[in-house]
């Protein structure tokens, strides 16, 4: 049988306890609730191509008073351009946002939510915010608002080239390690 200390001097050199590997390590306490988002809201974004990345885009687009470029769209969530129009032609395929022209520009397109678009964002929310919920259940909902606030502040906007959605859409991939020349 196996036992876990938590008493540091008696831990072997070098060896974490449970506290310092768990209560300290902002990586590990993100990549966990992150985990339990996937799985918590996962199964409600199943309706909207590409899940999370175009819940986000549809929240997006839902939102804005003016309906934004696909380049805007791009750089304000962080995704690709070349990937925003793969994204962009699943989400007109399932109808749920549309290019329109832009009265100004002929050769720019701006992206508008269809009434299904908005129909199946409420519903998403909805279900998506119980999820939500379930995952963190352990904060009362003062303390979730403050997360909310302080997540906001933390995270800011997107860096130029930055894809955030890809982070939540997948499991990190581990790099290829180059070959050595030998």
């Amino acid at each position: 049988m196996t036992s876990v200390t938590t008493d540091p001097a008696a831990a072997a050199p070098g060896a974490a306890t449970s506290a310092t590997t768990t209560s300290d390590d902002l990586g590990w306490q993100l990549g966990t609730l992150l985990t339990r988002w996937r799985t918590g809201v996962g199964a409600v974004l199943d309706g909207i191509p590409a899940g999370a990345r175009g819940y986000q885009l549809l929240r997006v687009v839902t939102a804005a008073a003016t309906a934004p470029t696909q380049a805007a769209l791009a750089a304000h969530l962080g995704i690709d351009r070349t990937v925003m129009t793969y994204l962009l032609d699943d989400l007109c395929a399932a109808g749920l946002v549309e290019r329109c022209p832009d009265p100004a520009d002929r050769r720019v397109r701006r992206i508008a939510a269809t009434a299904a678009g908005r129909t199946t964002l409420a519903d998403v929310e909805q279900r998506a915010a119980t999820a939500e919920d379930e995952v963190l259940h352990a904060l009362t909902p003062d303390e979730r608002t403050a997360l909310r606030a302080l997540l906001t502040r933390a995270t800011g906007p997107a860096a130029p080239g930055e894809d955030r959605c890809a982070l939540v859409g997948a499991a990190p991939t581990p790099r290829p390690t180059p070959p050595t020349g030998t």
